[in-house]
């Protein structure tokens, strides 16, 4: 009989793992993918490492439409040829539904099978490892194909689960590089004087300023000297309106008075989006062991989280999510709890760590601006 690799794929780790590989938050929505490059990559090294030839990527998502079915995006991803989706469902709260226990089964029926002699994982979910012994009992080999951080080190693989896979491989930076991009508006985009006002160009209508008129200047009384005397007699002075007569209509735009903004000025107005002041991408705060989670870890993963997320988000879902508060969407706290474990390579979490990130993560909301 032929022997053969297969790719079981946990999407959930895998974006989440590269989008912090990318953008240094695990939020999916960060991040744009080039699924058809991703996954010939992926097995082209799962090939190459074991010297056989594929016999099918397994693909384990939720179902992005009610019930569980797929979106037009895992529609297409199921259509490559080798792909077979395996999709859960999503809860109310957003959370999965059904993918864990697909990619166990899996594992351990196709094990007893020996449908394929090595099996490459992409996942780092500790609730694997029963199903990866149960296969290895087979005769099955299962390796670990992890995303991998920027100190080459595996993202987000649970140490149990680590320690009974038959081996470790690293997927290859160039292919996260190559194929998942944050959607963030790149740095050479960005205007160098964002705030500067834009100029006029020849034939334009003068634009008159938002903030009023400017300032008169001070009479010359007020600086202690004499008035000259005036060569020009001064023009009358507007009547006064009687009481509960109609106000006198102003000049209109064809008697000379200044104009209103023209579209083409509206044109070249930068569009209005979310900034957290003083966020670096893949701002780094080091952990060490001996000291455990740190308030300035707690901090940089919270910020970075909000960072993030305003890249993607509009000034109408930060009102949303202003109001919402203290109750953090479930996505941005799942979010929240997986990048703080992630940076601090799986230390316990307790009760008051969880809640002063949450509450560090509503200090940064609030110093959201618009631009």
């Amino acid at each position: 009989m032929r022997s053969y690799c297969a790719v079981h794929v946990d999407v959930g780790y895998l974006l989440a793992s590269a989008a912090t590989y990318v953008t240094g938050s695990s939020l999916r929505r960060g991040v744009t993918v080039e699924y058809p490059t991703l996954i010939a990559r992926l097995v082209e090294q799962a090939e190459t490492s074991s010297g056989l030839p594929l016999l099918r990527v397994n693909w384990y998502d939720s179902g992005a439409r009610p019930g569980g079915q797929p979106d037009f995006q895992q529609e297409e991803i199921g259509l490559l040829p080798g792909v077979k989706l395996r999709l859960g469902r999503l809860s109310y709260s957003g959370d999965q539904k059904g993918v864990d226990i697909r990619i166990g089964l899996d594992l351990a029926i196709q094990g007893r099978n020996r449908v394929a002699d090595v099996v490459y994982l992409v996942s780092g979910d500790d609730d694997l490892t029963e199903a990866v012994e149960e296969a290895q009992s087979h005769g099955v080999q299962v390796i670990l194909l992890a995303v991998p951080d920027h100190q080459g080190r595996p993202h987000g693989v649970a140490k149990h689960l680590r320690r009974e896979v038959d081996g470790l491989l690293l997927i290859d930076a160039e292919t996260i590089a190559a194929t998942v991009r944050s959607v963030a508006i790149p740095d050479e985009l960005i205007p160098e004087d964002p705030d500067a006002e834009p100029t006029a160009e020849p034939g334009e209508d003068e634009v008159a300023s938002p903030t009023g008129p400017p300032a008169e200047e001070p009479t010359v009384e007020a600086k202690g000297e004499q008035p000259p005397s005036p060569s020009v007699p001064a023009p009358p002075a507007e009547p006064t309106p009687a009481a509960g007569a109609p106000p006198t209509p102003g000049p209109t735009p064809s008697s000379g008075a200044p104009a209103g903004p023209s579209p083409a000025v509206f044109a070249r107005r930068k569009a209005t989006t979310l900034v957290l002041p003083g966020a670096d991408v893949m701002e780094e705060v080091p952990f060490d062991p001996e000291v455990g989670v740190t308030a300035d870890l707690v901090d940089g993963v919270a910020k970075q989280l909000v960072a993030s997320w305003c890249a993607t988000s509009t000034p109408a879902q930060l009102a949303t999510l202003r109001d919402s508060r203290p109750a953090i969407p479930a996505e941005l706290d799942r979010a929240l709890l997986m990048d703080l474990a992630s940076r601090s390579q799986g230390a316990h979490l307790s009760d008051e760590v969880r809640q002063h990130l949450r509450d560090r993560f509503w200090v940064h909301v609030s110093r959201v601006r618009m631009e």
